[in-house]
């Protein structure tokens, strides 16, 4: 099954459970002033998941496009995008964990036929502070399914890196975590406001042991280690608190939030631990590979972090974001000229996003017929986009060059004002180069910002 495929194939699994499908939504929220992207198949359905009627019912399911900015700096490994689908499923005070688990165990091993014997899962192991029971409801029904295809199901407690050690020795199949395995919007119990629902989540991994473990991230491997060893599939999250004055309350109606990775799922019905070698972004490298003459064994983080980058870009140029200096114009700008950056380390020092964008409008035309529609309006931005960079790109490295073995925030406003270039660029330049960076940069970059907005203010 490539990703198309999945993705088919989850719609109807769903549909034939008495699921509806739901449009999905934008990259860039229409009525949510908040967040700049949709980060999360979920974040249209909050309404809903707070107590309103949904028209189509109360079971939910799409492909969700999404674009997280705060991972840019994480692409270049096997499993981090900043543009991604999240399939999902929603339970609207109708199932719960007893058929949300089943299903998804069902869907991995029975429709996408991935290997049983390699899926690892995780539960919340209880907040005693908040009086949040450990969660032995999901424990259970996993144990079961496990117990039932022949697999030992034993169960530990991970919140030690020697509890850890017990994954390495072929146990700890359930894994209990503390916060990771706890979901609400502000991310923490302590942080969510009063009304704010939450509640217990179940994870799914699956292990590539092919991929030796790290210890940089620790001295043992287990399913929340960032190794790349294990990677997470999907998660449940069981809805079912809502936060109060004196703590936390059962909401009246409990709710089931599922989001999983379209891309990871694709990478492991392939069994690859990188997503990259999938049908949505292999055709994307390849034509990088093509333009560059770099293989990608060589050249592996470059190639990872254009092709998304610009996969990203051209998802957010086909809605109508245009390259900028403010919110979701700034993210667009920093993915194009990141992008360009790279590409040049991969010997494309001419003009080439013209013909990237037709790459990845090809691999996407199907499914999503506003890319073939909206084609050469967004070849036009992003080629408008890397001539202007290019103009300034060099200029710009140039002065980072002379500046020595140090520079401050009032170097990187130099460069932001100046040449363009985002902050997180020159820091990454700086970085590549060796060069120090002063520790109080935040604080001067950040004055240079304030005394340009007050001219500003003046000339008007």
């Amino acid at each position: 099954m490539d990703a198309h495929d999945i993705r088919d194939a989850y719609l109807r699994f769903f549909t034939d459970r008495g699921h509806r499908v739901i449009p999905r939504a934008p990259l860039v929220p229409r009525d949510d002033p908040t967040t700049l992207f949709n980060g999360s198949g979920m974040q249209q359905l909050v309404p809903y998941l707070l107590g309103r009627a949904h028209p189509l019912g109360s079971r939910l399911t799409d492909s969700q496009p999404c674009l997280r900015a705060q991972d840019i700096a994480e692409v270049g490994d096997n499993r981090h995008t900043t543009f991604f689908e999240m399939l999902g499923n929603w339970s609207l005070g109708d199932y719960f964990k007893s058929e949300q688990i089943p299903w998804f165990w069902e869907f991995l091993t029975g429709v996408v036929g991935l290997d049983p014997a390699r899926i690892y899962v995780s539960c919340f192991a209880g907040d005693p502070e908040h009086a949040i029971p450990r969660d032995t409801e999901s424990a259970g029904i996993w144990a079961e399914l496990f117990d039932a295809a022949g697999i030992d199901s034993d169960a530990v407690d991970l919140d030690t890196d020697e509890r850890a050690a017990a994954v390495g020795t072929g146990g700890a199949r359930i894994a209990f975590y503390g916060p990771d395995n706890w979901w609400c919007r502000m991310g923490s119990a302590d942080a969510m406001p009063v009304g704010e629902p939450g509640g217990p989540d179940s994870e799914v991994f699956y292990l590539y042991p092919q991929v030796e473990h790290d210890p940089a991230y620790g001295e043992h491997c287990h399913h929340n280690c960032d190794c790349g060893r294990f990677i997470e599939l999907g998660n449940s999250v069981f809805m079912q608190y809502s936060r109060t004055e004196s703590g936390f309350a059962e909401l009246p109606r409990r709710n089931v939030d599922y989001g999983g990775g379209l891309e990871r799922i694709a990478a492991a019905a392939v069994d690859s631990p990188d997503v990259f070698r999938i049908s949505l972004l292999w055709p994307i490298v390849e034509k990088l590979e093509q333009l560059s003459g770099a293989r990608y064994d060589t050249h592996t983080k470059a190639l990872r972090v254009v092709a998304d980058h610009l996969r990203g870009a051209t998802f957010l140029a086909i809605e109508g974001v245009r390259p900028g200096n403010k919110e979701q114009g700034y993210v667009m700008r920093r993915l194009v000229r990141r992008a360009i950056r790279y590409a040049q380390g991969l010997g494309l020092e001419e003009s080439f996003l013209a013909e990237i964008v037709p790459t990845v409008a090809g691999v996407y035309q199907d499914r999503y017929p506003e890319v073939a529609a909206h084609r050469d309006e967004a070849i036009e931005v992003l080629a408008k986009e890397e001539r202007s960079f290019r103009r300034t790109v060099r200029r710009g490295i140039a002065l980072l060059d002379s500046l020595g073995t140090h520079v401050d925030g009032h170097d990187l406003f130099t460069l932001h004002d100046t040449y363009g270039f985002p902050v997180e660029l020159s820091l990454e330049e700086a970085h590549q180069r060796g060069t120090d960076v002063s520790a109080e940069w935040r604080v001067e970059f950040d004055a240079d910002m304030a005394a340009q907005r007050e001219r500003s203010r003046a000339g008007r």
